[in-house]
C-alpha cells in the first residue's frame, strides 16, 4: 500500500484576510505622517509663490495669489547670477565624490584583500576617526590650507577626499568586499593578474552598488554642506548653493525670504535627480553590504 506524499502534509492554513477597518486606519496613518514630513517642504514651495507680507502670517498651503518673480529675483538678485552658485556646487560635489569613491575603495580593497604589517591596527585606527568630530581638526587644516594657498578656493573641499579621509565609506566598503570570494583573487593571481589589476578588473565591476551608495551619499552630503564652504570661501564669485541662499538672509536690514525659498526649492532638484537615477543601486548596496554571497 503506497501513500501519496501530498495527502501526507497537513493541509494549508487559510490565509487570514486583514479587516478593511484595520487597513483603512494604517494607511490614514501612514498618510498623515507623510504630510508631517512633507509639510515644511509644501510650505517652502508655497512660499515661494506667495506675497511677501503673508509669508509668516499664516500656517496655509494655499497663497491667495500666485507670483513667480520671486524665481526671477533670486536667481538674478545678487551680484552673481545664482546659476554660478549651482556650477560652484556641481563642480565640487561631483570632484569630490569621484575622490572619495576612488580613494575609499583603494583603502578599502588594501583592507579587506591585501595582507600587510599592522593592517589591524591600522583598520582600529580608521574606525576611531569615526568618532572624531569634524570641529577637533578644524583648525589645524585651516592653518595647513592657509600656508599651501588653497584658501579661497576649492581645492580644500576636493583635494582631502581623493587622500581616504571618510572612514565611513571605508568601512562600508570593506565590509562589501569581504562577501567576493577569495576564489576570484587566487584565480587572478594564477593567471598574472597584479594587485592593481584585481582591484581594476575584480573587484569595482563586481562592487557597483556599494560604490553607487557611496557616490550618492558623497554627493548630497558634499551639495548640502555649509560649515566647510564657511570657512574657506570668501570670495562671492567662489560661493556655494549654501552660501548662497544664506546671502538672502540679511541680519540688519530685510530679507528677500521669497527669493530665499524660491532658490532653496531649485537646491533641492539636483540632489533629488541624483538620488532618483540610482537610487535602486543605493538600496541593493546597502541590503547586501556585509552579507555572504
Amino acid at each position: 500500500m503506497t501513500i501519496d506524499a501530498a495527502s501526507a502534509l497537513p493541509p494549508p492554513k487559510p490565509a487570514t484576510r486583514r479587516s478593511p477597518w484595520r487597513s483603512a486606519l494604517i494607511h490614514a496613518a501612514l498618510l498623515a505622517a507623510s504630510f508631517a514630513m512633507l509639510y515644511p517642504i509644501l510650505w517652502m514651495i508655497s512660499g515661494s509663490v506667495r506675497p511677501q507680507d503673508e509669508l509668516f502670517g499664516t500656517s496655509s498651503l494655499i497663497p491667495s495669489s500666485v507670483d513667480f518673480g520671486s524665481y526671477v529675483r533670486g536667481w538674478t538678485g545678487l551680484q552673481v547670477s545664482f546659476g554660478q552658485f549651482f556650477w560652484n556646487s556641481l563642480f565640487i560635489s561631483v570632484f569630490a565624490t569621484i575622490g572619495n569613491v576612488v580613494g575609499c575603495s583603494l583603502a578599502a580593497f588594501a583592507f579587506a584583500r591585501l595582507r600587510f604589517g599592522g593592517r589591524n591596527f591600522w583598520f582600529a585606527l580608521m574606525l576611531g576617526t569615526l568618532m572624531l568630530p569634524y570641529h577637533v581638526v578644524l583648525i589645524p587644516q585651516y592653518i595647513l590650507f592657509l600656508e599651501m594657498g588653497w584658501v579661497n578656493t576649492s581645492l580644500p573641499l576636493i583635494v582631502p577626499k581623493y587622500l581616504a579621509t571618510d572612514a565611513f565609506f571605508i568601512f562600508l566598503m570593506v565590509q562589501f568586499f569581504r562577501g567576493i570570494p577569495r576564489e576570484l583573487d587566487e584565480a587572478a593571481i594564477m593567471d598574472g593578474c597584479s594587485p592593481w589589476r584585481i582591484y581594476w578588473r575584480i573587484m569595482l565591476p563586481l562592487s557597483l552598488p556599494v560604490l553607487a551608495t557611496a557616490a550618492i551619499f558623497s554627493f548630497i552630503w558634499t551639495w548640502d554642506d555649509f560649515f566647510g564652504p564657511l570657512i574657506y570661501l570668501n570670495d562671492i564669485n567662489t560661493y556655494t548653493v549654501q552660501l548662497g541662499l544664506r546671502s538672502f538672509v540679511d541680519s540688519t536690514g530685510s530679507s528677500d525670504w521669497s527669493s530665499l525659498f524660491a532658490m532653496s526649492n531649485l537646491s533641492l532638484v539636483p540632489v533629488f535627480l541624483f538620488f532618483l537615477f540610482f537610487q535602486r543601486l543605493l538600496i541593493e548596496g546597502i541590503a547586501t553590504t556585509g552579507m555572504k554571497r
